[in-house]
């Protein structure tokens, strides 16, 4: 169900046990669940996951109201207290997204989440003095099934 592929993500980052120690625990999706004010005092690092957009495509003439294709594109916000570190744990957020969904050790209900493909982004790095932290967003733009 491509209305959740931020789900997978989630799991994705959360099976990997040392990404989560590194962050401790930090692993959010769709916002941390604190009021505004208090947000801005999280502790660095953490991440947070993000649903961003769906544009179904792929018509047919069998379904006169949708295609057969959501284009799902998901956003994993990184925040870190030092360019290294912001560094390395983009990589392994990557490396940890491409190994969970290529495992074979997968639930039925993973397996219909997981992405057919996807095209991998990322943004500039940037500096928050407010806070301070270094971030970074990686996008996935993702071929789903409805």
């Amino acid at each position: 169900m491509s209305l959740v592929t931020d789900k997978i993500f989630y799991s994705a980052l959360k099976a990997n046990s040392t990404l989560v120690q590194t962050v401790e625990g930090r692993i959010y999706n769709t916002a941390i669940p604190l009021p505004d004010d208090e947000c801005l005092n999280e502790p660095v690092p953490y991440i947070i996951i993000s649903f961003d957009e769906l544009v179904n495509t792929g018509y047919t003439k069998d379904n006169s109201y949708e295609g057969c294709t959501d284009e799902v594109k998901i956003s994993i916000e990184v925040v870190a207290n030092d360019r290294e570190q912001l560094g390395e744990l983009t990589k392994t957020i990557r490396q940890t997204v491409i190994d969970f969904f290529e495992s074979d050790d997968h639930t039925q209900a993973e397996l219909e989440l997981i992405p057919n493909n996807y095209t991998f982004a990322a943004s500039q790095v940037n500096y928050d003095a407010d806070k301070p932290c270094y971030f970074q967003t990686l996008t996935y733009n993702c071929d789903t099934n409805p």
